[in-house]
């Protein structure tokens, strides 16, 4: 899972394949953890993590602000907005900070449009190894063991809010060369406020999500984009 600079975050965090990590993102219903203790660990474990998934049942949409961070050594990049996700694969990505871009997928295509340079870029959902194109999976399927080797409990790994759980998970085979581990910071609702991504090369990708809403009302105009006049366009293969 190679990786890639891009000059729309530079640097920008490119993934292989479509690798569900940011399926991850963002638990979406308000399940209580609340039930009995397990057993054991390993139970209880398995438990946590049957639960999370489920979670996701029944939402069609969900909208969110977020906050992107990109860390390598002692600079990083910090970039903020709303995300938008509706069932089908559908999402839109509202950037604000530093400068505004947006990023939509619908259907087979991406859109990369960056108003500064009055320039779009339109290319293939399958072929594209972006960042962010995973997310696709959001309303669509979560199941961890599929994508991780292992999990496991790590409170104590990052700050996290009161009554919230960490996870832990660490990449399949093949994977692990493009990155080391990830952390999910779970809220008692299951809202998956923070995912860090640890990478091979000791840099990290860290969103954020804030304002979650689930089941709202979003137009299927939201996912449709046309650039003003005089926009150059480029596609790409």
């Amino acid at each position: 899972m190679p990786i890639r600079r891009n000059r729309d975050c530079q640097p920008r965090r490119l993934w292989c394949g479509a690798l569900p990590l940011a399926a991850l993102c963002l638990a979406l219903a308000r399940v209580t953890v609340g039930a009995a203790p397990a057993a054991d660990p390993a139970t209880a474990l398995e438990q946590y993590v049957h639960a999370l998934e489920s979670s996701y049942r029944g939402v069609q949409t969900l909208r969110a602000e977020f906050t992107q961070t990109y860390t390598w050594g002692s600079r990083s990049r910090v970039e903020a907005g709303t995300v938008f996700f509706a069932r089908g694969g559908s999402m839109r990505w509202d950037y604000r900070e530093p400068k505004p871009k947006l990023f939509l997928a619908a259907g087979k295509q991406l859109i990369l449009y960056i108003p500064e340079e009055r320039q779009l870029t339109r290319s293939a959902v399958k072929s594209s190894e972006d960042v962010r194109v995973p997310f696709r999976l959001l309303l669509s399927r979560l199941s961890l063991r599929k994508v991780f080797s292992r999990i496991e409990f790590a409170d104590a790994a990052v700050p996290a809010q009161p009554g919230s759980r960490v996870l832990r998970a660490f990449p399949k085979g093949g994977q692990d060369e493009a990155y080391s581990e990830v952390l999910l910071e779970v809220t008692p609702t299951f809202d998956i406020r923070r995912l860090v991504v640890f990478y091979a090369d000791r840099s990290c990708m860290e969103f954020t999500f804030d304002r979650i809403e689930r089941n709202v009302a979003l137009s299927p105009a939201l996912f449709r984009f046309a650039p003003p006049p005089g926009t150059e366009v480029i596609d790409q293969k």
